[in-house]
């Protein structure tokens, strides 16, 4: 089976619509949402239709608990501002689909979290391989998937391994769909094969002028639009 592993989607309609057809491209058999499918973008309730419809496994980003209703006091203004939209844009059933999201999943023999495994409900970032490493303890499957930092990366748990291979670890960030943070404008997400037990980190370009125009005209701050055609 073919997983595409997609997060931080961040209410980016053209972006999402361009990851998902990128994974169907190239054969995947289910969707997997790591969280954050609201805050920041322009059009939360087309993203969450798009993935409450077509994803097969869910987990709950900071981003999605805030508008469901909790407090994240570590948010950026900017952040902030997209809460208080999408709050007002989501409908009780919306809001409640996402509050009722885990925080980890287990399946096809992998762990899926937003942020980390360990202590996930306060949403960690991971800056090093050293604070990678330390998630190891906190799975038990061979391989975890998870986002939030907005940029790609593979760790494994032995010194010196760079590609996904059997008989070792591995902690994957797929890095981020609507808002890409590492100087590359192109969404991510990653192919994961679950019977060759490999990953394939996957860049694609997307239509992102229409989600500044979007971003414009429903009064978010400039720089949440200027932001996506840098990869900031």
């Amino acid at each position: 089976m073919i997983l595409a592993v997609l997060s931080d989607i961040h209410a980016n309609l053209p972006a999402l619509r361009a990851a998902v057809a990128a994974a169907e491209a190239r054969g995947a058999d289910e969707l997997v949402n790591l969280g954050d499918v609201v805050g920041y973008g322009p059009s939360p309730v087309e993203c969450l239709d798009v993935v409450r419809a077509e994803f097969a496994v869910n987990v709950l980003g900071n981003h999605d608990a805030a508008v469901a209703g909790a407090d994240d006091p570590a948010l950026p203004p900017d952040g902030q501002a997209a809460v208080a939209l999408h709050r007002a844009l989501l409908d009780d059933d919306r809001r409640a689909w996402l509050a009722s999201l885990p925080l980890v999943v287990e399946r096809h023999h992998a762990t899926f979290a937003h942020a980390a495994p360990l202590q996930p409900e306060r949403w960690p970032r991971l800056e090093s391989a050293r604070d990678a490493r330390r998630q190891f303890g906190a799975f038990e499957t061979d391989v975890c998937f998870v986002g939030h930092s907005h940029r790609q990366a593979i760790v494994a748990d032995t010194l010196g391994v760079f590609r996904v291979r059997r008989g070792h670890r591995f902690l994957v960030d797929v890095g981020s769909v609507g808002q890409p943070r590492d100087h590359d404008p192109r969404l991510g997400l990653a192919l994961f094969d679950t019977e060759a037990f490999s990953v394939e980190l996957v860049r694609e370009h997307y239509d992102h002028a229409q989600t500044v125009a979007e971003i414009a005209r429903v009064g978010l701050p400039r720089d949440l639009g200027d932001r996506l055609g840098v990869g900031l």
